[in-house]
């Protein structure tokens, strides 16, 4: 006979790449029923997971059935997106349920680029997503969006996101000519970064991804004190100079108690489209020596691929124009992995607590 006991052990065993945990004490397993040589597992995951729905019911289905001779086995996957903690003393964002920071510790490391991957990443994996251009000087995401629609305001003080590969999104680069510079000073610039956040009527969101500007200034001082998030990402390559600037990003993560979610190495290999030959140019082996000083994880190595590149710069980024390519389905895993890493921390049920008034007759 099979039971219950039984189910439960094995399933203790099976660990999920993306949680780095089993499913038992990830709290994945939602329901257990056996009747007869029938066992029916319904699984709920805590991270979008489309494109890992079906070979997780097969490779469980299968190991099941080779553990448990002769027995039938049904495997439900579906996945659950809660909202998680935030920093203290700041509320939630309406309509929002996680912001993600993006950030990195120098231009040029491919942040934006992976940003917006991201973000349609984590939509192709079943995630209502949006993205929000917080570099104010320098906006990237109209272009890689291929987008450059002015908001609808449907009232003085809201904007609508603009819609872009089925992303909402905003950015100060919708609201000005793509040539005028923003010769601004700190304080207006964290205040513009605020009524982008707050004035955009965002919808139902799954993630929130926020792009932020290089380095450790105004930008990614006012997230730390003001906007709520629940963790970031960090975006290197494998130089040295690179691998020396993101540790100052992620020990300003620390001091500010935002979680880091993990590390991207980009750029870490390029292949030669003529020869075939494998160079890593930046050097290699930094992401895991970053993730294994600072105990973070690293989330995943994307190639210098210049469709990478040419995807971005003509507006439609690699993850839409190709999804099903070697290179989106990196970017995939990356989005897995970054949600799952979030699923695992505290989550916030505020929300779910309603408002008690006091009153006097």
């Amino acid at each position: 006979m099979i039971s219950q006991t039984d189910i439960t052990a094995y399933l203790k065993t099976f660990i999920d790449p993306h949680l780095n945990q089993d499913l038992i004490t990830a709290n994945t397993l939602k329901n257990l029923a056996i009747s007869g040589n029938t066992i029916v597992i319904d699984i709920t995951l805590g991270y979008p997971a489309r494109g890992y729905q079906a070979p997780l019911a097969a490779d469980l289905t299968a190991k099941l059935k080779a553990a448990f001779p002769g027995a039938e086995v049904k495997i439900n996957i579906t996945w659950k997106i809660e909202p998680h903690t935030i920093q203290p003393g700041l509320k939630t964002l309406p309509g929002v349920k996680n912001i993600i920071a993006v950030a990195s510790g120098k231009g040029g490391v491919g942040k934006s680029t992976t940003a917006v991957n991201l973000a349609l990443a984590l939509a192709a994996e079943g995630a209502q997503v949006g993205i929000l251009d917080a570099d104010i000087y320098g906006p990237n995401q109209p272009q890689m969006l291929g987008s450059r629609q002015t908001p609808v305001s449907k009232s003085s003080n809201s904007l609508e996101p603009v819609m872009a590969h089925g992303l909402q999104t905003m950015s100060i680069g919708y609201l000005i000519d793509a040539d005028t510079p923003m010769v601004w000073r700190g304080p207006m610039v964290t205040g513009a970064l605020q009524q982008l956040l707050h004035d955009t009527q965002w919808h139902e969101l799954d993630y929130l991804i926020i792009d932020l500007p290089p380095g450790t200034g105004d930008i990614q001082l006012t997230l730390a004190q003001k906007i709520p998030v629940s963790g970031a990402v960090m975006v290197t390559t494998p130089q040295d100079i690179a691998l020396l600037d993101v540790r100052k990003g992620i020990a300003m993560f620390q001091k500010v108690n935002i979680p880091i979610l993990g590390v991207v190495e980009n750029m870490s290999l390029h292949t030669c489209s003529q020869c075939g030959h494998s160079e890593a140019i930046f050097g290699s082996g930094g992401g895991e020596r970053l993730a294994a000083q600072y105990q973070i994880d690293l989330l995943g190595k994307l190639p210098l691929d210049k469709r990478i590149r040419e995807q971005a710069d003509g507006g439609n980024p690699t993850v839409a124009a190709d999804p099903e390519s070697p290179i989106a389905l990196i970017y995939r895993d990356i989005a897995r992995k970054t949600a799952a890493r979030l699923a695992l921390r505290a989550k916030d049920y505020s929300a779910k607590f309603p408002n008690i008034v006091i009153k006097s007759d």
